[in-house]
């Protein structure tokens, strides 16, 4: 027994088994770093890929130079193309901002599509059926009512059984989008469809009273987008339940070692989180769209996930965000017709940029270390 033990000392403490435990590389986390070389990063981040893009537009036979100068055009050159960007950018502002308060505390809120589209159709069912009922501004004010406590009870449910049976919400938020966008075609194909629509699956268009106004040529959910920012941004950093979502983010323990109802804070939380997609729910179909349909998303729950992390959960940082996610949109959609580039290519050169721009990210909060020759051990 006393020869087994001197040999397993002996192998563990000998230099080749050494090597072999600690692993060529691994990452490890930064304490802190330097004033400006966040900005340097990203920036690099930035001209990584746009080089990247470059190669491929040149092996597409295209200049990279004015297919670059056509996105900008396309998205900033004139007050038409540039409202069209805003329009892109404000479901993606107010989405990642109800994103960024359950990621804040550590909820993996992936089910933002499933909340939009549960604030759009409750929206649609005041707009579609309570016409006539509700003067003007009555209407469009109970259609947002609808539209927060739908998206808001959406949110909650997979805190509720996170909160009782500790689920894994990462999984039950990404079904319940499904659940809510069968729904939407449930009512597309069945109930809502419009009977003028000589059998094609679409519902009706919404009524002037149910649509947003415009100001400066967009409709004011831009306005509800900019107020939420300041909205969010004091209840994060002024309010006692923004702390709390802080501490419960930090640990959970340590929240409920101070008293703090971690329960209470999930359920609070997921309700304002899915309450805020529910507002990206109405200003896309009151005012974007003027209807709803089972494409009227886009995919944004999904971007505004992007949206929110490379902001990092800062509510004004995702104003710049947002539109420049925006701007790779709106400018990568003309590459089809203008330079005959195939539109997997213009969406492969946006999802280059975003890949550059997450990957940064890496190096600011990791180091990568490689593991030492044992002639060089201290």
């Amino acid at each position: 027994m006393e020869n087994k033990k001197t040999k397993s000392k002996v192998l563990v403490n000998h230099p080749d088994y050494k090597e072999h435990q600690e692993p060529w590389i691994r990452m490890v986390k930064i304490d802190s770093v330097p004033r400006g070389i966040p900005l340097l990063v990203r920036v690099s981040a930035l001209l990584g890929a746009m080089l990247t893009g470059a190669i491929i537009i040149l092996a597409m036979g295209s200049n990279p130079i004015l297919v670059y100068i056509s996105m900008i055009t396309e998205s900033l050159g004139s007050a038409s193309v540039l409202r069209e960007t805003i329009r892109i950018a404000i479901p993606l502002l107010i989405t990642g901002l109800g994103i960024a308060l359950a990621f804040k505390m550590r909820f993996w809120n992936i089910g933002a599509e499933g909340q939009i589209i549960a604030g759009g159709v409750a929206a649609s069912y005041f707009a579609l059926f309570w016409n006539g009922y509700l003067p003007y501004p009555m209407l469009l004010i109970v259609m947002f009512i609808a539209a927060v406590v739908a998206g808001g009870l959406w949110g909650m449910i997979p805190a509720i059984f996170k909160a009782k049976w500790n689920t894994n919400e990462t999984l039950f938020t990404l079904m319940l989008n499904y659940i809510a966008l069968e729904g939407l075609r449930y009512l597309q194909y069945g109930p809502w469809r419009d009977p003028r629509a000589f059998g094609f699956p679409i519902i009706s268009p919404f009524p002037a009273e149910a649509r947003l106004p415009t100001l400066f040529g967009v409709h004011i959910g831009w306005i509800i987008a900019l107020l939420l920012v300041v909205l969010v941004h004091i209840y994060m950093k002024k309010s006692k339940q923004g702390y709390e979502i802080s501490v419960v983010g930090e640990s959970v323990q340590t929240a409920r070692y101070a008293g703090i109802n971690v329960n209470l804070v999930y359920l609070r939380t997921m309700f304002i989180s899915g309450a805020i997609a529910g507002i990206t729910g109405y200003v896309t179909v009151a005012g974007a769209n003027g209807t709803i349909s089972e494409e009227f998303t886009g995919g944004v729950g999904f971007t505004a996930i992007t949206v929110a992390w490379l902001a990092k959960l800062n509510p004004v940082a995702m104003i710049i965000i947002s539109c420049f996610l925006a701007i790779l949109d709106k400018g990568s959609g003309p590459l089809v017709n203008s330079f005959g580039i195939p539109s997997s290519v213009a969406g492969i050169i946006t999802g280059l940029f975003l890949f550059f721009m997450l990957g940064s990210e890496f190096f600011l909060n990791y180091r990568l270390v490689f593991r030492k020759k044992e002639g060089n051990r201290e």
